[in-house]
């Protein structure tokens, strides 16, 4: 029995080694399973994470049904193979393996483990004690044993890391599969075995666009095939979805065209055609469909004159009487002159106007060429019709001599006698040269007029000394403003001039209404626009003087209603438009400019009526009554268009109305029974009852329009025979009043015909004061704007206000000074020009603003109360 000290403790802990030795035993036995297991899964389970791959990222769905399954087996036997593989002679790590890994791990040498399970083969005492000892050390070492981390060796089996990519391959999967993940797994395992759907239902589709030049509209072919005939220049398309096979082909005489792919089902082609001929569509060698396309080609347009051109009945143009068509439309008609003594040189081309896009047009023009070079010559005339595709048709000519204006001037005769000579003979510049040079020497036959004798010696140096060809028809050009100013005499001029100054200010004041002078220097500009008109009325005032003078040998009669004479006034009127300028007053200053032009007009006019025969002045006040039918019904039109309107809102009332009801109704009826039609009156029997009237309203309304149209009818056939030319825009009012009365007729909104019948209506009327004034000399910015604003009645009005007596202006209004006597007041208030313009502008937008009906309704019934008020 051993007696040392510790030698109990050492046989009382032997159990506890014992069993740290045994859990140190199976760790070791782990690590050995595992250094053997994972070398050998892992080729099977790197197959099988690049399926899971796939399949999270629903790859394997997409594969029709057979090979679905062919990868699932394939996958199956690659991963069974590599296990196979494997797993061919493992064994399972017995308890000396572990011991001798934890003997190895640890270090120990001389197998310890070995020696406290070994037993001695003697009996010997001291055999047995020294084996004790050697067992103690032995379980003395076990203490520092080590199990060790598993060291599989898979760097060797895999030097490039796939194992990474797999792992990170299965992390984006699995981050793009989201929640599908398990849907996406589940189809990947059971592929689907469905037969293959039905292909879709073959559709053919096929139309030829015409050329836009044409307007028609696409001619649609038959899908089984068919013939067609289209214009030159069409393009054929040809659309194909459904059904199943290859690519189709369009052939044509020019061979097979393969069709455009839109998608894996339909297919696109476009095919020009310049000729005629057959067309087929061809799938995998099988013809779909046929088609015979005949290409008509374009013909030229045709011009002609519908009459023999001459001069026109009245004034000093020209009648053309055209004629045109083509057989998809017209694109633009010009007549070209010709000098008949100079066919080579360049010909006056003049653009005549066409409805858009007529196949067929007729017109009459009657341009005014009095001031062009060749007036007074011979020339030859043609058409030159031009179609859509720039094919042009050229009518036969025909000669006339151009108008030319009288002079009576015996200088401004020589000198239109030399710029015809320059026309007739443009090389001989040395006889033109040496006329220009003895009308020159003669001053006294123009009055020594300095600006005259000016404009001869710079025409006859510039055709010395300017070799140009163009120099030519600019010195033609400067000789027909000598013989104007020389013909017109000095009040021509200022007349002119005193117009370019009126302008000049109106444009001025209405720049400075809209962005107010804040600079002296645009102070100091208007106020410069000022006194140039000052000084242009002062010069015409003196140059209308010493015309009658010349011509009657006395001075102009004082005349009381005509206060412009009074060049006091006129000072005082010009001072008080600078100082309205000047301190901000624009409205003051474009008022006293409306008075200004309106006593220069009643001037301008009494002295032409002086001139005037008796039958002028009778077709002058026929034309004035005329404007003023016209103004009368643009007033019509106007009611018209407000009754429209009122109608309108009616009805949107009305509708809203019905709308609330019904919504009352469908909130009250739940709670307890819908009631009965026969428990007493509709509630709708008034909203019948209105609409009726508004029927009823608007039937009257269609045959006033009726009347209306007729009666415009009437007037442009009068205004014709009397100018000899129809304003377009009394043209367009009658086109669009047939439009409001079709709209009034079918019940229609005829509210924008109306509007644009009353703008062409106004629109003509200026029309119609531009001809009277190219006519009979009266002021376009008169009875025209006067018109189109509600001002003018007509001659008989004016006529009646300039007999009111002593006193009174043309307006009927008084004068400032009667009798020598200042007035103290005035009876009369005339609204002047600038505030009729206003007006106008501001019924122009209540109108605007009342059509559109998107606006609020309380603003919109505010409007209508405006508009029926003013």
């Amino acid at each position: 029995m051993d007696r040392r000290p510790g030698a109990g403790r050492r046989v009382l802990s032997a159990p506890r080694h014992a069993a740290a030795l045994a859990r140190r035993r199976r760790l070791a036995r782990l690590a050995l399973l595992w250094e053997a297991l994972w070398p050998r899964l892992w080729p099977p389970l790197g197959v099988a994470g690049l399926f899971l791959i796939l399949a999270l990222l629903g790859l394997p769905p997409l594969l029709p049904g057979w090979l679905h399954a062919a990868l699932l087996a394939g996958f199956a036997a690659v991963v069974g193979l590599l296990a196979w593989r494997g797993f061919r002679g493992f064994a399972w790590p017995g308890a000396a393996a572990a011991e001798r890994r934890l003997e190895r791990e640890s270090g120990l040498r001389h197998r310890p483990l070995a020696a406290l399970a070994d037993r001695p083969a003697t009996e010997d005492p001291a055999a047995l004690a020294l084996w004790r000892a050697h067992q103690a050390r032995a379980a003395a070492e076990l203490r520092a044993l080590r199990v060790g981390a598993p060291r599989p060796g898979l760097a060797r089996r895999d030097p490039r890391a796939l194992r990474s990519a797999l792992l990170l391959g299965l992390i984006a999967g699995l981050v793009m599969a989201g929640g599908e993940a398990p849907e996406r797994l589940h189809r990947a395992l059971t592929p689907a075995f469905a037969l293959a759907p039905p292909a879709p239902a073959l559709r053919i589709e096929a139309w030829v666009t015409p050329p836009a030049y044409t307007g028609a509209a696409p001619v649609f072919l038959p899908a089984a095939g068919g013939g067609a005939t289209v214009p030159e220049g069409s393009r054929l398309q040809v659309a194909l979805s459904g059904g199943r096979g290859g690519v189709p082909e369009l052939v044509a005489a020019e061979g097979a065209m393969p069709m455009r792919a839109l998608d894996p089902g339909s297919f696109v082609a476009e095919l020009p055609l310049a000729e005629g001929g057959q067309i087929a569509l061809r799938r995998d060698g099988r013809e779909l469909a046929r088609w015979a396309l005949a290409v008509q080609a374009d013909a030229p347009p045709r011009a002609w004159f519908a009459e023999a051109p001459g001069r026109a009945a009245r004034g000093l143009g020209i009648r053309l009487p055209w004629a045109a068509e083509d057989d998809w439309g017209l694109a633009a008609l010009r007549a070209e002159f010709r000098l008949r003594a100079r066919p080579e040189a360049p010909p006056l081309v003049l653009d005549l106007s066409l409805p858009g896009g007529a196949r067929e047009a007729r017109g009459t023009a009657q341009p005014d060429l009095s001031a062009h070079p060749w007036a007074g010559l011979e020339v030859t005339v043609r058409l030159v019709a031009r179609d859509g595709a720039e094919q042009e048709g050229v009518s036969e000519a025909a000669a006339l001599a151009l108008p030319e204006r009288s002079f009576n001037h015996p200088v401004a005769r020589r000198v239109i006698a030399v710029r015809k000579g320059l026309s007739l003979a443009p090389e001989q510049r040395g006889t033109a040269r040496r006329e220009l040079e003895d009308i020159a020497r003669a001053p006294e036959a123009f009055e020594h007029d300095a600006t005259t004798y000016l404009a001869l010696r710079a025409a006859r140096s510039r055709l010395l000394f300017d070799r140009r060809e163009a120099a030519v028809a600019e010195v033609q050009d400067l000789l027909w403003e000598v013989a104007l100013a020389l013909e017109e005499g000095r009040d021509g001029r200022t007349l002119r001039a005193l117009q370019q100054a009126r302008e000049a200010l109106r444009e001025a004041l209405e720049q400075a209404e809209r962005e107010p002078p804040r600079t002296e220097a645009e102070r100091a500009e208007l106020d410069r626009r000022i006194q140039e008109l000052r000084e242009a009325i002062r010069q015409h005032l003196e140059a209308l003087a010493e015309r009658l003078q010349r011509e009657n040998a006395e001075a102009i009669p004082f005349d009381p209603q005509n206060r412009l004479m009074d060049q006091r006034d006129m000072d005082r009127r010009t001072e008080r438009m600078r100082e309205a300028a000047r301190e901000g007053r624009i409205e003051d200053a474009q008022r006293e400019l409306a008075e200004l032009e309106e006593m220069l007009r009643a001037l301008e006019e009494g002295r032409v009526a002086r001139q005037e025969n008796p039958q002028r002045q009778q077709q002058r006040q026929r034309g004035q009554q005329q404007m003023g039918v016209v103004q009368d019904m643009v007033r019509r039109q106007g009611e018209m268009l407000d009754r429209s309107h009122q109608r309108a809102e009616a009805e949107e009332q009305r509708r809203a109305e019905e709308r609330r009801q019904q919504r009352s109704q469908g909130l009250r009826w739940p709670p307890g029974p819908r009631p009965s039609p026969e428990a007493g009156p509709r509630p709708d029997a008034p909203a019948e009852a209105q609409a009726e009237a508004q029927q009823q309203e608007r039937e009257q309304d269609r045959r006033r329009q009726r009347a209306l149209r007729r009666a415009l009818g009437e007037l442009m056939q009068q205004f014709g025979d009397l100018t000899g030319e129809i304003p377009e825009g009394l043209g367009r009012a009658d086109q669009a009043m047939r439009e409001a009365q079709e709209a009034l007729s079918e019940g229609r909104d005829a509210r924008d015909a109306q509007a644009r019948a009353m703008r062409a209506l106004m629109e003509g009327g200026q029309q119609m004061a531009q001809a009277m004034q190219r006519q009979f000399g009266m002021s376009p910015d008169g009875d025209g704007e006067d018109m189109a604003a509600g001002g003018d009645q007509g001659g008989e009005g004016q006529d009646q206000a300039r007999a009111q007596g002593e006193g009174r202006d043309p307006l009927g209004r008084r004068t400032r000074d009667v009798g020598g006597q200042a007035e103290s007041g005035s009876d009369t208030r005339v609204p002047d020009e600038a505030e009729i313009l206003r007006t106008r502008r501001l019924q122009d937008e209540l109108r605007r603003r009342a059509a559109e009906r998107e606006r609020p309704p309380e603003e919109l019934d505010y409007l209508d109360r405006l508009l029926r008020r003013f």
